[in-house]
């Protein structure tokens, strides 16, 4: 008679919260989309969810229990305010010298799962050290490993090795709407050559360089306030003047956005924001609605910004419109000419990052119609 429970065993630090002796709550931070994924695999498939922890030197003078205690049930605390439960918790306080049977890759803690009741060999242990993998081996169950590919030997066992929860819980719900949404371009003409890679789901790397340095300042606040993760390369005939480059990248940004979002189920496809900065405050609000229409209420104290023309902005946000296929608003109040552009920017990007943003437990279109187009 076959087994009936699989299990995830999960190892907590590193793979839940960031690395590190978490004994404050100060301490606790939490790994990315770690609660979404594990919410998505709960709810998508039978596994019973298992944590698997060594906690060295617990109850120790540089570890005292209740500082654990009182970090570690704040951990549980804010996933189950997220939907995410564990079936068990198991946690051993050993240190490595004292050869505990019970330290992971040992699995003195887990006797319990060697019965016909579970099914070790469908099973999995997701852990950020070669000590996970090798308690994966323990058990016969498979491996994930949570770390970035290739830096070590890989065991056989190993079945996945990814730093990322959209791409673990995509694995284990066989299932793509959790993978990171990316898109790239390139774009060849007689006044720019521009390559541009993005990924919705990043954390704000990378850079878009032109060579044109306010341009460059701004192109840098849609990536770290959006959180796209980007990779260019761009060369264009600035010695004539800004238009082509500008009007080009935004052209290839709406695109490859565009493209990124696909069919565009699931997400919020509705932002705004408003921010204030300095002296002025923006308001900007957008609509990934499949039609393109800009309506831009900005009055620039001045009109140049350094060397750069302040009408330029207008223009790259229209440029931006019409191959994103957004309806965009923007205002902004009077004030320094500057700090008018930047708060637009930094406001542009703050709204397209809840636009675009996932709803949990969502897989829909938000339109009437069913479509975005």
């Amino acid at each position: 008679m076959k087994a009936e429970k699989s299990v995830l065993f999960i190892d907590r630090d590193g793979v839940i919260v960031e690395e590190m002796q978490v004994d404050s709550l100060e301490k606790i931070h939490f790994i990315k989309h770690v609660m979404e994924a594990l919410r998505e695999i709960r709810r998508k498939t039978d596994f019973l969810i298992v944590m698997v922890s060594n906690q060295d030197g617990v109850n120790t003078p540089s570890f005292p229990y209740d500082d654990f205690l009182a970090a570690h049930e704040k951990i549980l605390e804010i996933l189950r305010g997220e939907d995410v439960f564990f079936d068990d918790i198991f946690i051993d306080y050993s240190l490595p010298e004292d050869r505990c049977p019970g330290r992971k890759p040992g699995t003195g803690m887990l006797s319990e799962f060697f019965t016909d009741e579970y099914d070790l060999s469908s099973s999995f242990v997701i852990g950020d050290r070669l000590t996970d993998m090798k308690l994966a081996g323990n058990l016969g169950a498979k491996g994930i490993w949570f770390h970035p590919k290739g830096q070590e030997e890989t065991p056989s066992h190993v079945v996945l090795e990814s730093d990322s929860w959209l791409e673990i819980a995509a694995f284990l719900t066989n299932s793509d709407i959790k993978t990171h949404r990316k898109a790239s371009i390139e774009r060849k003409t007689k006044e720019t050559d521009i390559f541009l890679s993005v990924d919705l789901d990043g954390s704000g790397q990378g850079k878009i360089s032109t060579g044109i340095g306010f341009f460059d300042h701004m192109l840098e606040q849609i990536v770290k306030h959006a959180r796209f993760d980007v990779e260019s390369s761009f060369c264009g005939d600035t010695e004539v003047d800004e238009h082509h480059s500008v009007e080009d990248i935004a052209l290839s940004l709406g695109k490859v956005i565009n493209s990124a979002l696909g069919d565009k189920k699931g997400i919020s496809r509705y932002g705004f924001d408003l921010l204030c900065m300095d002296d002025v405050h923006a308001e900007v609000s957008i609509d990934f609605s499949g039609r393109p229409d800009l309506v831009f209420d900005v009055g620039f104290t001045r009109d140049y910004i350094g060397s750069f023309p302040s009408e330029m902005i207008k223009h790259f946000f229209k440029s931006f419109c019409d191959e994103a296929r957004c309806n965009l608003y923007m205002n902004v109040s009077c004030g320094n000419a500057h700090h008018q552009a930047e708060a637009l920017f930094k406001a542009f990007a703050r709204a397209v990052r809840m636009a675009v943003r996932r709803m949990p437990g969502c897989n829909d279109v938000v339109s009437s119609k069913g479509v975005l187009e």
